[in-house]
């Protein structure tokens, strides 16, 4: 069985799930890999322009697997302390894996979202949650810290410090009306309007420029890491430049509006 299954749900629009229902999604060296593999399917695909991530079943994802996480791949010979690093940085990379592909990632969260399955969402670009959703920094409740997969720099920026070091330290659950009134999540949903919801952004998402779009999330990313206003500024300008004079999209844009007609984008 593959741990995370694609499926082009509409011509410009792919649904990755993760798909290990029976442990609520729990993140096991083999679905971790599965879904790397799933992400980089879908960042190969020309023709995707946006990409819904959930979980299949009850949950999105329960954290760490603690019955059985298995090996990462590629570790035959290696002594303990290579074999553990190995296997921290498979785990943790999956993050920057989803900020690498061009396709703006939109995690629909259902269910527990608990440990690892907290921080991954944060990897997406937006975040939709179902009314059943839960967050919890499982980590640190098991004797071990709460911060993995980068929750410690993403947390922060998304709903400030403060806020961050209390859900992370207490270990407490954040339900879906908290999370969407904090800023964790920007909108919560019936739970059966979840897919669908999260289907219809991504549709409108590739009404656009697909060029447009990849360039805009790479510069949204880019700026969250940058250190100052005037790189973030730099940074935007010679984006959009580059898109206006590589492109004839504005154009079609203007030609469009007159002709009261939705923009085809060549790019």
């Amino acid at each position: 069985m593959t741990m995370a299954r694609v499926e082009k749900v509409r011509p410009r629009v792919s649904v990755i799930t993760l798909d290990d229902p029976g442990t609520l999604n729990s993140m096991s060296f083999e679905l971790v890999g599965a879904l790397y593999d799933a992400l980089a399917e879908v960042g190969k695909d020309n023709e995707c322009y946006a990409v819904v991530l959930t979980g299949a079943g009850k949950g999105f994802c329960s954290g760490m697997n603690l019955e059985y996480v298995g090996l990462p791949p590629n570790t035959d010979g290696l002594t303990m302390a290579r074999l553990a690093t190995r296997a921290m940085s498979f785990m943790a990379n999956i993050v920057p894996a989803m900020r690498d592909i061009p396709q703006p990632i939109i995690a629909a969260i259902n269910g527990p979202a608990f440990g690892g399955g907290m921080c991954l969402p944060l990897g997406a670009d937006i975040r939709i949650a179902a009314r059943s959703a839960r967050f919890c920094a499982a980590g640190i409740r098991n004797g071990l810290t709460g911060t993995e997969l980068g929750v410690s720099y993403l947390l922060p920026r998304q709903i400030g410090s403060s806020r961050a070091n209390e859900i992370i330290l207490s270990g407490r659950e954040v339900d879906a009306e908290e999370a969407e009134r904090i800023g964790l999540v920007s909108r919560v949903v019936d739970d059966e309007a979840l897919l669908p919801a999260a289907i219809e952004l991504g549709e409108r998402i590739a009404e656009y420029s697909g060029h447009g779009v990849a360039m805009t999330k790479e510069v949204m990313w880019s700026s969250l890491e940058c250190g100052s206003l005037r790189a973030a500024i730099d940074l935007e300008n010679r984006n959009q430049l580059l898109v206006r004079l590589t492109t004839r999209n504005l154009e079609e844009a203007l030609k469009a509006r007159k002709e009261r007609r939705k923009p085809v984008y060549e790019d």
